[in-house]
């Protein structure tokens, strides 16, 4: 009976949909998270009887039957979050599209909306990191911000300045670097708040005149997973899970019926 299988491809499309609920629920307080939602399709459909266009007998529709579902792409939603203010100086959100640049020891590039960022001593020198160590770069490099840095400001268009311990005078040090990409929705999550530019995501391609978005200094993008709205599909999802399955058990009873007749 092809309901069994039919039913099946829902409930383990379902099984996937929850899943990706679930995960945009367990990331709703990570900074500069973006939602994901699965997209499905209709899977391979057998004629029983094809329309024809016999003269006086003519049938002018198909007689099909569809074979059930499949998930075929996860989406990110790269829509704001909203910016959350920390008073802290090396937390910075962009008000825009675009991504802070950060490179680990093996020269990889990488891009992320997480901009709460951390300073770490190595060999003498200060550098602007992430979390994990990732270099935040500027202008193509490392920011290197000297052993004796007391305070650190960043201009909106990511110009950064440092004022050194004993002097009044800031000094200028370079503008950070933002990137935007021409299908963000092709970018490979890799974890850690890091995205991979793929083929798919296009190059990256360099900000210029505020186009990629302006930079605030004490400020973190917060996640764009709305819990209610999340709650709401997980409860369509279920519902969905549960009339497939009903569909299964509908098309065992129908079975049952069958190998219990009698004369």
């Amino acid at each position: 009976m092809r309901a069994l299988w039919t039913a099946a491809s829902g409930m383990k499309a379902q099984q996937l949909n929850v899943d990706t609920i679930s995960n945009n629920l367990a990331n709703v307080n990570t900074t500069g998270y973006k939602k994901q939602r699965v997209e499905f399709k209709d899977l391979l459909y057998e004629q029983l009887t094809r329309k024809s266009i016999d003269e006086g007998q003519g049938r002018p529709v198909n007689l099909e039957i569809g074979y059930g579902v499949m998930p075929m792409a996860t989406l990110r939603s790269f829509t704001k979050g909203n910016p959350e203010q920390t008073n802290n100086d090396l937390d910075f959100a962009i008000d825009g599209d675009g991504f802070f640049v950060v490179r680990d020891e093996n020269d990889n590039l990488f891009y992320t909306k997480d901009g709460s960022f951390k300073l770490s001593v190595q060999d003498d020198e200060t550098r602007l990191v992430t979390s994990e160590g990732y270099f935040v770069q500027a202008e193509g490099a490392d920011i290197e911000l000297g052993s004796d840095i007391k305070e650190i400001t960043v201009s909106p268009e990511g110009m950064i300045n440092v004022k050194r311990k004993g002097e009044d005078d800031w000094e200028e040090i370079g503008q950070m670097d933002l990137v935007r990409f021409p299908n963000p929705a092709g970018l490979e999550a890799i974890g850690q708040n890091l995205y991979k530019a793929t083929n798919a995501s296009g190059e990256a391609i360099e900000a210029e005149e505020g186009d990629a978005g302006v930079i605030k200094q004490g400020f973190l993008e917060a996640s764009n997973v709305s819990v209610v709205e999340e709650m709401v599909k997980m409860i369509t999802a279920q519902r969905a899970y549960e009339i497939n399955s009903k569909s299964i058990q509908t098309a065992d009873q129908m079975l049952e019926q069958a190998n219990n007749l009698r004369r």
